[in-house]
């Protein structure tokens, strides 16, 4: 398919971990453009919800408002069981409004340095949400349960890939291919179901 024939999709995103994933799974049919690609340098979105639902229709109607192009917006983050549900929707910022990636790991590996092996579940959520012409129009929510090892494995993926053990594959989301990612991961999930939405609702076949 040309360029000239797909369907502009904004991904409401400057992660090139998330762009990269994100423009996999929603196929060739589609024209997938980050918020740097459309409006240069964007404008802040304050993630104020309460839950990864609202901060990810919020940015969805935010940026769908300001560039009238139909938007794919997300919030997602770690929940560990043994520190009641956190960092939650403060994943991102919980070591820091400008912690890296190696910081996150190292806040949440301080915390639970004293918590033993069968005690360290953990899951990834996803929360996507489509907007067009000013109004959500999708939410979904993909979820994927696993552990936190101890010590960081892994080079590949981002955030809290490599400290996120998948017992499935015996692999922490670090260690894993592109491909085997989206197969078990949060987003994966949700990404697959919001693109199948998408292209019932745009009329695009597979």
């Amino acid at each position: 398919m040309t360029t000239a024939n797909k369907k502009r999709l904004l991904l409401a995103t400057t992660n090139r971990g998330k762009i990269t994933e994100m423009s996999l799974l929603l196929g060739d049919m589609f024209e997938p453009m980050s918020l740097s690609e459309v409006l240069g340098t964007p404008p802040d979105y304050n993630e104020t919800g309460m839950t990864f639902a609202e901060n990810a229709e919020g940015k969805a109607i935010f940026y769908n408002r300001i560039t009238g192009i139909p938007t794919v917006a997300d919030d997602s983050g770690l929940s560990v069981v043994a520190l009641k549900g956190a960092p939650g929707v403060q994943s991102a910022r919980w070591a820091g409004k400008d912690a890296g990636d190696k910081e996150k790991i190292s806040k949440i590996l301080e915390e639970m340095k004293d918590i033993p092996i069968g005690q360290r579940q953990a899951s990834f959520i996803c929360c996507a949400s489509f907007a067009d012409k000013g109004a959500i129009i999708k939410t979904v929510t993909g979820t994927v349960g696993g552990e936190i090892v101890f010590d960081p494995i892994g080079i590949s993926g981002f955030g809290y890939d490599p400290v996120f053990y998948y017992p499935p594959l015996k692999k922490t989301f670090a260690e894993m291919t592109t491909e085997e990612k989206n197969c078990c991961s949060h987003r994966g999930k949700a990404f697959r179901e919001i693109a199948d939405f998408i292209r019932l609702y745009f009329h695009i076949g597979n």
